[in-house]
């Protein structure tokens, strides 16, 4: 189920405004794949290419290629919302739809894709997202209670267990940990963890020891100024970028002389 991606001379723009220049690197399937560097860099502009998301910003559009297990991504005749479907997002801030119970926040993706299911089987898809989510224990007795009712280390994992209820074979998290404490952080790592057994995930953080905690490659973004494009700098296994990187900026940037 779970995909290899390769991004090929990928230019990201806004408008004229170049924002990340010429990126080119595989992402391995059943892996965590981490994104860093400083603020501004390209790194979420990046993660938001891989499932189209960043073209709900009027006047972005990008060049050079993005192929999920050979398949253009960017194909004239594919269409972004099955890209989506295809590649979950899991966002900063945890949104749990606030109207919305529990259950109701796991099936409103299945729910948006037009899937019907009866309820046997959303009872059991709700089960075996919040169980992924490693959250069934958490919330079982309360199904029915506001989504915005849980914590926020648990609203963020109901986030994840709503991404995974429609199946993706890839989920992107743009830094899922930066608005939690730091018990429910290693619980999103642990999951991360988990995940990787049936999902291929890449996370941007800013966080480096999660980056070496969570992920076995790690892609460093580096900006030469404000205006001009982000780029990667180096791209590794994890264990490398942080002992011996190729790179004096990646080396800087990972041993906190800037950034």
């Amino acid at each position: 189920m779970s995909k290899l991606i390769e991004v090929k001379d990928l230019n990201i723009y806004y408008g004229d405004f170049l924002a990340v220049e010429d990126v080119t690197m595989t992402i391995e399937p059943k892996s965590v794949t981490a994104l860093i560097g400083p603020s501004g860099c390209g790194k979420s502009t990046f993660l938001r290419s891989l499932n189209r998301m960043h073209e709900v910003i009027p006047g972005a559009y990008v060049t050079g290629d993005v192929t999920m297990d050979g398949e253009n991504l960017y194909g004239r005749y594919v269409d972004p919302v099955s890209v989506r479907r295809r590649i979950g997002m899991v966002f900063q801030r945890p949104n749990p739809f606030p109207t919305m119970s529990i259950k109701e926040n796991v099936l409103a993706g299945v729910k948006l894709n037009n899937r019907r299911l009866n309820k046997s089987d959303s009872e059991e898809l709700v089960e075996s997202s919040l169980r992924g989510a490693n959250l069934w224990e958490e919330v079982k007795d309360r199904l029915d209670k506001p989504g915005s009712s849980l914590s926020g280390g648990q609203q963020q994992r109901l986030c994840i267990a709503r991404t995974i209820a429609v199946k993706p074979e890839v989920v992107l998290m743009d830094e899922p940990c930066s608005a939690l404490d730091p018990i429910s952080t290693l619980a999103i790592e642990d999951l991360m963890t988990d995940l990787k057994d049936d999902y291929t995930i890449v996370i941007v953080t800013h966080n480096m020891q999660q980056a070496a905690r969570v992920s076995d490659r790690t892609g460093f973004f580096n900006i030469a100024g404000t205006g001009k494009p982000g780029k990667l700098i180096e791209f590794d296994d994890t264990e490398k970028i942080f002992s011996n990187p190729s790179n004096k900026a990646t080396e800087d940037y990972v041993s906190g002389r800037f950034g």
